[in-house]
């Protein structure tokens, strides 16, 4: 088979499981695929079915991550880890996290379909907990970097149900959760295939780009307090108006994200408990997300914010609580690994480009633990977090073809 029909043949089945996967839903007109919910493990299930047709031995953590591991030449050889998540935002697109996963598997198939055995392992993994049903994120990456906390068990969703709860229901035993740091000399690296969720991509009419880095993140939320009262009743300037106060708040951050070149700073939620159309909000809580790809100017521009509203919460006369519990840090990728990436996209038949990640990813868990890239493929209009999410089949078969490529380069000298 030739190279090019090797893409379009990638690119085919690849999309052909993504549609199968998109099925993978608990609501009806999309895809909603939260963390350890019914539609996850119908997809982790599937996912271990591919991967042992693809040649591989399954197991699944006991934080619900499904991990496949095709075996080496050598039964001792170090492994290279592939894969991205498996876990949707509401109401999402078909190829965020899957896209990765799916291509992986697909090219561990081609290798088990010849019989071909590369001088290392490969274990692909379909990461569940990366976009954040519970406060903490990435729990899966970060447990097989030997960075999980327990007390992230205790940590409650949406519903109020804990993350120790939900581990149960996914027939998973939380007491038994293994966070070890890996031995450097057992790993040679990660690397996860990804769409770029974003619009550069394809403005330059490109459909790869090796990543060189992955911005840090702070994320939180603040809450105002005031008193709640009769809107027809209470004159403007006696209210303590918690939601006027975050709009003013919310204005502030976007200000302090378009002061700094690279820094974006955003709102994303609003929450008025009991609100009403005839009533001045006593309580309102906004979430906050801060990203850059320097830690020293991410940490700043959270501290000025903080800073900004504390100053209009107390010329409103209303309280202020800031937590920020998530903070992770810029992640460089490893420039060798970044080299080889390049190279196999050239191969692979697309112009070289490098390029940094807005987005965070499983990928940056492996910051300072082992060497890790990120390969990027063209979407429509940069969209994503969005029914409307979309990668063609030969940009996807192009992504799948690199990364075979890309093991070939990490063999050769």
């Amino acid at each position: 088979m030739t190279e090019t029909n090797k893409a379009v043949a990638f690119g085919q089945s690849i999309a052909a499981r993504l549609r199968e996967l998109a099925a993978m839903s608990d609501a009806e007109g999309g895809i909603t695929r939260f963390y350890l919910s019914p539609a996850h493990r119908r997809a982790a299930d599937l996912v271990a079915g591919w991967m042992r047709d693809a040649g591989m031995t399954v197991r699944v953590t006991d934080l619900g991550d499904v991990i496949g591991r095709y075996e080496g030449a050598m039964a001792d050889a170090p492994a290279l880890w592939l894969g991205s998540h498996i876990d949707s935002v509401a109401n999402a697109g078909a190829y965020d996290g899957t896209l990765g996963v799916v291509t992986a598997i697909a090219v561990v198939a081609d290798l088990h379909k010849t019989g071909s055995r590369l001088p290392f392992a490969i274990e692909v993994i379909a990461f569940g907990d990366e976009e954040g049903r519970f406060p903490t994120t990435l729990t899966g990456s970060r447990a097989l970097t030997g960075r999980f906390d327990p007390v992230w068990l205790d940590e409650r969703d949406a519903q109020g149900i804990t993350r120790r709860e939900a581990l149960k229901a996914f027939s998973c035993d939380p007491g038994r959760i293994v966070a070890t740091r890996p031995d450097p000399n057992a790993v040679l690296g990660y690397i996860e295939v990804h769409i770029e969720q974003g619009p550069v991509l394809e403005a330059e009419n490109l459909p790869l780009a090796a990543v060189t880095a992955i911005n840090g993140a702070s994320r939180g939320s603040i809450t105002i307090t005031g008193v709640s009262g009769h809107a027809g009743t209470v004159p403007m300037a006696m209210r303590q108006d918690t939601l006027a106060a975050s709009a003013e708040m919310i204005l502030a951050v976007e200000a302090c994200g378009k002061a700094t070149p690279d820094l974006v700073a955003t709102v994303g939620r609003i929450v008025v408990p009991n609100a009403a159309v005839n009533t001045v909000a006593g309580e309102t809580t906004i979430t906050l997300d801060v990203r850059a790809p320097a830690d020293a100017m991410r940490k700043k521009a959270v501290a000025d914010i903080e800073v900004a509203c504390r100053a209009i919460a107390k010329r409103r006369g209303v309280g202020m609580r800031m937590e920020m519990p998530y903070d992770a840090p810029a992640a460089a990728c490893d420039p060798r690994l970044v080299g080889v990436l390049e190279k196999a996209i050239t191969k692979a038949g697309a112009p070289p480009r490098r390029m940094g990640s807005g987005a965070g990813h499983d990928a940056m868990s492996f910051n300072d633990i082992a060497p890790f890239v990120m390969l990027f493929v063209r979407c429509a209009g940069g969209i994503s977090h969005n029914p409307a999410e979309f990668a063609s089949e030969a940009d996807i078969g192009a992504a799948a073809l690199a990364l075979r490529f890309a093991l070939d380069g990490l063999v050769a000298p």
